[in-house]
């Protein structure tokens, strides 16, 4: 996204939230017209969001949701407080943050979103290119080390894992801020000796760099800084492992810091149409599954588990209707 596209999402040109057929419901024989936030290009935002924008407008009458291509969680949870979005992908720990006006929120207060559901777990991805002297998550210091784009929630826990671990980011690093797909260019013209990202499995633009000849790169273990993540940052941070095999090369289980990924809606949406929007993921995921397999995660037992917000009550019903009762908030 450029920075006009971005300036035009952030307002230029948008209504007010009264107004906004998302929130009132569309009028009989109107197309309510939708958005829906991801992420950058090369990450599984990007691309999962966009089979969830497809799915909806193909399975909700009246409907047409576009994806949009944003910086990340840190923006797509002040793109719906604002109502310049309808729905957002974005990891917990920001998704809290932005809830309790914390953190990069605070000048903004309380933000008011509400979850739709859990979508599937983060894996942060500490790439780091071999040959650099690189063996430990500690030998990154001194290093070219990407730590994730401004407005990204990958750049909000990079910045904690480091912390976690006792590296000061500008101090220790020679600090990039930039996104995915940038770090892995940069990484494979040299210009970097590491980067850090938060997604799914398997992570694209990871998938093209051990596919990419005269590249060979490692995956850094960094579990050891979980525990002072949890005590400083909250219970939103938890151990994953990243299987050996998911990449080429990759042949040792990795631990890394895992969170969850929600989607998100402002809490004035009308609850008709965000119940509709749940359904229509919640019973066609055979058709997200061919997107990324990440899909294959998302259900309704594991929807209402591990959101740290109030869910919208459009969301409820449909919940309650499978038997089911959220845990969010």
């Amino acid at each position: 996204m450029d920075r006009r596209q971005f300036l035009k999402l952030m307002g230029i040109g948008t209504g007010s939230l009264l107004f906004h057929p998302a929130f009132s419901g569309p009028a009989l024989g109107q197309i309510n017209r939708m958005t829906l936030a991801t992420g950058p290009v090369g990450g599984v935002y990007y691309v999962l969001g966009g089979g969830m924008a497809n799915v909806i407008s193909k399975n909700v009458p009246q409907t047409e949701v576009t994806s949009e291509l944003t910086q990340g969680s840190v923006d797509n949870c002040r793109l719906v407080h604002m109502g310049k979005t309808d729905m957002a992908m974005t990891m917990a720990d920001i998704a809290y943050d932005a809830f309790m006006g914390a953190g990069r929120f605070k000048e903004m207060g309380k933000a008011q979103i509400q979850t739709l559901f859990v979508i599937y777990n983060n894996f942060l991805h500490t790439v780091a290119a071999e040959g650099k002297g690189i063996q430990t998550f500690f030998d990154l210091k001194g290093k070219r080390v990407a730590t994730g784009s401004p407005g990204s929630g990958s750049e909000v826990i990079s910045m904690r894992l480091l912390e976690a671990h006792g590296i000061h980011p500008d101090k220790d690093l020679k600090r990039e801020r930039i996104g995915p797909t940038e770090s892995a260019g940069a990484l494979k013209d040299r210009k970097i000796d590491a980067f850090f990202w938060m997604a799914g499995l398997p992570m694209p633009i990871v998938m093209d760099l051990v596919h990419t000849p005269g590249i060979s790169v490692r995956l850094l273990p960094h579990d050891k800084g979980i525990p002072n993540m949890r005590q400083k940052f909250g219970p939103h941070y938890f151990q994953l492992t990243i299987p050996k095999g998911t990449y080429k090369g990759i042949d040792t289980d990795v631990p890394v810091v895992g969170v969850s990924n929600l989607l998100i809606c402002n809490q004035k949406m009308d609850e008709k149409v965000v119940y509709s929007v749940v359904k229509a993921i919640m019973e066609n995921t055979k058709d997200l599954v061919i997107v990324h397999k990440e899909a294959e995660k998302i259900s309704p037992p594991s929807a209402v588990v591990g959101s740290p917000l109030p869910y919208h009550p459009g969301a409820i019903k449909y919940y309650q209707e499978k038997g089911l009762k959220v845990q969010g908030g």
